[in-house]
């Protein structure tokens, strides 16, 4: 199971149910080219920004009930009217990506929370609402899930992220460990660097395990789907910490062998 951008998340395979792969495969889309519109290429950042409000553009032409102007929006809107998906979740993702374009670092862990609140958390709840899974415990806890593998992406990528001038480690736990961005600028890893990791995969880890249970609550496939995901996001945080968090010499990926690892422990869940 890669834990990488939005493959973080389930994306219409084999274990979802035919009728729903659709739906799941527009909502990545939407996310998925919002999210590239933001980060790729070299356009510049009023470029970006215009080209999220062009998406912040259609999704009120879906809200007023006019006809979208883009195949990707028309499917779109055909989803959110057959399954009564909420478009502010849509907004949310398309506040976050625009963030991206401006902010490139973040004061504390709440603030980083917030962000990923709106960058993560909104897929998850679509799926949910999807299979018609929206008490509030459960949000909550698809909400831990989708958040503790943003932040297992961002501990996966100091390094890349660097490149992009973007630091998602809180500002405020570098002087805890005293190491800071200077370390990251040189890929230097030193026992510091790695305790501070060490604190950053505990954090990641604790919302992981309490969105877990969610995986009882959902129907048959869709479970065994989450299942593979939370399992996926806790092997890389297990790979992270045997390296000590040295994600400067190699980014730690999950590779085929360890679909068999992570199948084994999704029967004991």
């Amino acid at each position: 199971m890669p834990v990488d951008h939005y493959e973080n998340f389930p994306v219409a395979s084999l274990l979802v149910p035919r009728r729903l792969r659709r739906p799941i495969e527009v909502i990545y889309r939407f996310a998925r080219s919002a999210d590239d519109i933001a980060d790729e290429g070299d356009a510049t950042p009023e470029q970006r920004l215009a080209g999220l409000a062009a998406y912040r553009a259609e999704l009120d032409r879906i809200a007023a009930g006019l006809t979208p102007q883009t195949p990707l929006f028309a499917d779109l809107a055909e989803i959110v009217a057959v399954h009564a998906l909420p478009l502010p979740l849509f907004a949310d993702l398309l506040d976050a990506f625009a963030q991206d374009v401006v902010k490139t670092r973040y004061a504390d862990y709440p603030e980083l929370l917030d962000y990923c609140r709106r960058s993560a958390n909104p897929v998850g709840r679509l799926v949910l609402h999807l299979f018609g899974r929206t008490e509030p415990e459960h949000l909550e806890q698809s909400d831990c899930i989708c958040s503790a593998l943003q932040l297992i992406n961002f501990w996966q990528d100091v390094a890349v992220d660097w490149q992009k001038n973007r630091v998602y480690i809180p500002q405020t736990d570098f002087p805890h460990f005293r190491v800071g961005e200077a370390d990251i600028a040189a890929g230097r890893w030193s026992p510091n660097w790695a305790a501070l990791m060490d604190f950053e995969i505990d954090r990641a880890q604790a919302l992981m395990r309490r969105g877990a249970p969610l995986v009882h609550a959902l129907p048959g496939r869709l479970g065994w789907e989450i299942r593979l995901t939370v399992q996926g996001g806790l092997r890389i945080l297990e790979r992270l910490r045997r390296v000590r968090g040295d994600v400067f010499a190699r980014r730690p990926t999950l590779g085929k062998a360890d679909w068999l690892v992570l199948a084994g422990r999704s029967l004991t869940m």
